[in-house]
């Protein structure tokens, strides 16, 4: 008498001379949905590929990066759309309108508006880049560590900080750059590194406190991980989400001090192209020529609100409780 045959597929032999039943593996399978099974496809994501995720299929994410992208290309190649020379003048020009070749006019001094335009934009994206990253790397670093180690180095630099958080950065501009004389942007720079850093390590120190008490660090110091490595490998990787996100909003705003204290007149200073320098000259002429004033105005406006979109996009994406 024949025996009875079991359904199709419902026992399968194992390497280890048992079954399993395949048919509770499969409904387990189900159970679990896509991206979630074992495998390579199913490997838990990160906080940083949800984020990626997120970002791609954001419009204002897309939309300012498209922008900020043109920004950099046209800072680092500007002959590509301007062939001009920005400190190329011509008095009898002064002032003058669009004309063909020149869609942007003529300022006071009968430069190219239009040159000048495009050629601001790199001395505006280097101070905010360079101002950006040094900002996030002295605050993160002096943070990180007195969050980290606590005790008397956090509250010497919790006093430090609220020095330099009263002090307003247009007055501290002024006092500080009114004395130099040079006409590069490093002194700039560094006075932004010098008012901006206690922003970052306020921000570092919350973010390192957070991190250090969560159970993976506390098992990494019990199996008796050094300093360095609960820092390194542990700490800084899952604290480092917000620092990003006040760098990224702050980019912007560092580009608007520049033009600021360039139109103050103690930033940047002639013949460096400089939409703060370009937007002071013009605020003499804005009845007559208008112009002059609306263009670097208004590219600075959009590199500003580029880079703030850009930083509430990525601020969005890296938040857990905004999903």
């Amino acid at each position: 008498m024949p025996e009875p045959q079991e359904p199709e597929g419902a026992i399968a032999g194992t390497g280890m001379g048992g079954a399993m039943d395949l048919a509770v593996s499969e409904a387990t399978t189900l159970e679990k949905g896509p991206g979630q099974a074992g495998g390579p496809q199913g490997k838990p994501r990160s906080l940083w590929s949800d984020a990626w995720r997120d970002l791609r299929r954001n419009p204002v994410f897309i939309i300012s990066g498209l922008v900020i992208v043109f920004l950099v290309v046209i800072s680092l190649w500007p002959s590509l759309i301007a062939s001009g020379n920005p400190l190329k003048c011509d008095l009898a020009k002064a002032q003058e309108g669009s004309q063909p070749g020149h869609p942007f006019g003529f300022d006071g001094q009968g430069c190219d508006v239009y040159t000048r335009t495009v050629y601001g934009a790199r001395t505006s994206v280097t101070v905010g880049v360079c101002a950006t990253l040094g900002v996030a790397i002295l605050g993160s670093v002096l943070g990180g560590l007195a969050g980290f180690f606590g005790g008397f180095s956090d509250s010497i630099l919790s006093r430090i900080t609220d020095v330099f958080f009263a002090i307003p950065v247009v007055l501290g501009g002024l006092v500080l750059l009114s004395v130099v004389t040079s006409n590069t942007v490093w002194p700039v720079i560094g006075f932004m590194v010098l008012l901006g850093w206690p922003q970052i390590s306020r921000i570092a120190r919350g973010s390192v406190i957070t991190a250090k008490q969560n159970d993976y660090v506390q098992a990494a110091k019990a199996l008796g991980a050094s300093n360095s490595r609960q820092l390194l490998r542990h700490i800084a990787p899952n604290a480092v989400a917000p620092v990003i996100v006040v760098a990224t909003i702050a980019l912007g705003t560092y580009i608007a001090l520049e033009a600021t204290l360039s139109y103050l007149g103690v930033g940047l200073k002639p013949p460096t192209v400089s939409w703060g320098i370009d937007i002071s000259a013009a605020s003499a002429y804005i009845r007559q020529a208008p112009h002059m004033l609306l263009w670097p105005a208004g590219a600075l406006a959009l590199t500003v609100l580029a880079f703030i979109m850009l930083g509430d996009a990525v601020r969005d994406a890296l938040d857990p409780k905004l999903r």
